[in-house]
């Protein structure tokens, strides 16, 4: 089991990076919470892992903090909620208010997630219920350093992170309709577009 990645950031383009470790490069699917306060690329990185093996994949997960990590393990053990929807559970909402949701049975804020409806939502509230006490030793979000931009087109780029993160196409093009581009990186446009979704 890969526990921790500790090496080089060497690419960055949500949900996907990727980090040199000894000249190996693992890539890792990260939350866009863990996005928010990475460090610039060529800098040092450590990530707490999550290693899923399917019968057609090793899928690499990778989390700024332990207490993410612990979350989106006790979400993917919920019945229906796989490796998917669970980062972006974790994009778009903190994991203090996703704790508060689930103590005060607020089924309206997490129906707002990508991919999660009513019965979802109720799902979540029942099978985490009976361990949100452990679930509440999260600590808040601390914000980051806006990371450095990548290549390309930020909105384009925050359309396809919102797509890969459970968004419909649509939904996604509507999200970041009237955030301008102008000044900021693609992970800036996706937490906007991300606040924007569960208002």
């Amino acid at each position: 089991m890969i526990g921790r990645l500790w090496g080089i950031l060497v690419e960055k383009r949500p949900p996907w990076l990727l980090i040199d470790v000894n000249g190996v490069g693992y890539e890792v699917e990260a939350p866009m919470s863990t996005f928010y306060d990475l460090p610039a690329i060529g800098d040092k990185v450590t990530l707490y892992t999550h290693l899923a093996v399917k019968d057609d994949a090793h899928n690499l997960y990778g989390f700024a903090t332990e207490q993410e990590r612990a979350l989106f393990r006790s979400l993917i053990r919920v019945s229906g909620i796989g490796p998917r929807i669970a980062l972006g559970i974790l994009s778009g909402i903190r994991p203090e208010d996703f704790v508060r949701c689930i103590e005060q049975q607020d089924i309206a804020t997490l129906t707002r997630l990508p991919g999660i409806g009513k019965k979802t939502a109720e799902r979540l509230l029942l099978e985490l219920g009976d361990r949100v006490v452990t679930l509440t030793g999260l600590p808040p979000a601390t914000p980051g350093t806006a990371p450095a931009a990548v290549a390309g087109d930020p909105l384009a780029e925050a359309v396809s992170a919102l797509i890969a993160l459970g968004y419909k196409p649509a939904e996604s093009a509507r999200l970041i309709q009237g955030i301008s581009a102008e000044g900021k990186t693609t992970e800036q446009i996706i937490r906007l577009a991300l606040q924007k979704a569960v208002r």
